[in-house]
């Protein structure tokens, strides 16, 4: 078991691909936008979390969590696929530190367990009990006493329209 488990990060990691650069936007409470070494801009996606829209509760608190975090920064991305926005979707590190997975230990975002498959099974373990933590402790979104997930967020709000 432990073999297989390896073998698959493995396979994972392999796939990865690394881009630098400084982080010059926040566009919100998961997506930035970092400037890299040719000085061309790229939009990245944060990978397995997904957070409040702007408009929602914790939504500019999420934004201005993961400004604090890396606005201004070197940081290194691991990424693997682009979104239907061309976006790259990756994890945000600073100096080692996984950004993402910050955001959830603070109360900033969910962990988007519905693309749980394009995570390692290392990092689907942390970001699920960082976001078991975070509500047990109720901080950030989890202080409010029902949260809406910004996947139901963003259907109520197309229905409406």
């Amino acid at each position: 078991m432990i073999r297989f488990a390896l073998l698959l990060l493995l396979a994972f990691s392999a796939h990865a691909e690394t881009l630098s650069g400084r982080v010059v936007g926040i566009a919100d409470g998961d997506t930035i936008t970092i400037l890299d070494a040719a000085n061309q801009q790229h939009k990245i996606r944060l990978a397995g979390i997904d957070a409040p829209e702007k408009k929602q509760p914790f939504g500019e608190r999420s934004k201005q969590h993961l400004s604090d975090l890396v606005f201004n920064k070197q940081v290194t991305v691991e990424w693997n696929k682009l979104d239907r926005y061309g976006r790259t979707v990756g994890k945000i590190l600073v100096s080692g530190v996984d950004t993402n997975l910050e955001q959830i230990r603070a109360g900033m975002a969910w962990w988007y367990e519905k693309y749980r498959k394009e995570q390692s099974p290392a990092d689907q373990r942390l970001y699920d009990q960082a976001e078991q933590q975070a509500r047990a402790r109720r901080v950030g979104l989890w202080h409010d006493q029902d949260p809406i997930p910004p996947w139901d967020w963003r259907k109520r709000s197309r229905e409406i329209r």
